[in-house]
């Protein structure tokens, strides 16, 4: 993405938090270290650099999210806006501690990614998923129906695009449209 995020759809810099203590803010450059180590401990995310996560902390912190509990970060939010799409809130990637799972962590960030970018005028959610990965599909098909949005699924990449043995095919998985107040 270049230029100001200004004018697409962005998260906004509130960070609510909800009855139990988690809150939800922007990640910050000191928190790139921490994000790693938990997609690193959420198999079947793929596993990207430090150094990604240090850009996602400082070049993407505006879209993307943590969530934070008893002073801990416990899930984390990776996404951005397609440069061609500026309806769109793209969802690159979603980890919760593995203690923390099964609670509706990571819908609730979920939900507060949305509303947060639908304040600026996202109204379509996609993100890609593996066929095997059903925790996730299951996540983003609870995402739809609490939204009450539609869901459409169609091929993205196929296992030959990644040009290495033994990535699965991904799909997209595409909901709207949104609306959140």
């Amino acid at each position: 993405m270049e230029g100001d995020l200004s004018g697409a759809c962005q998260l906004s810099d509130a960070e609510p938090a909800d009855g139990e203590g988690l809150a939800f803010r922007s990640p910050r450059v000191v928190d790139g270290a921490r994000i790693h180590e938990l997609v690193r401990s959420s198999p079947p995310l793929d596993i990207n650099s430090s150094y990604c996560y240090l850009l996602l902390c400082s070049h993407f912190s505006k879209t993307c999210l943590v969530g934070v509990l008893d002073g801990r970060i416990i899930a984390f939010l990776s996404g951005y806006i397609p440069p061609e799409k500026e309806d769109v809130f793209f969802v690159w990637q979603i980890a919760v501690d593995a203690n923390e799972r099964g609670r509706g962590i990571g819908k609730s960030l979920l939900l507060e990614a949305l509303r947060r970018s639908t304040r600026s005028g996202c109204r379509y959610l996609e993100t890609t998923i593996t066929p095997s990965n059903r925790t996730s599909r299951a996540l983003f098909r609870s995402l739809a129906k609490a939204t009450r949005a539609a869901v459409h699924e169609s091929p993205c990449f196929s296992e030959e695009d990644f040009g290495q043995a033994g990535h699965e095919a991904e799909m997209l998985i595409a909901i709207g449209p949104i609306e959140i107040k």
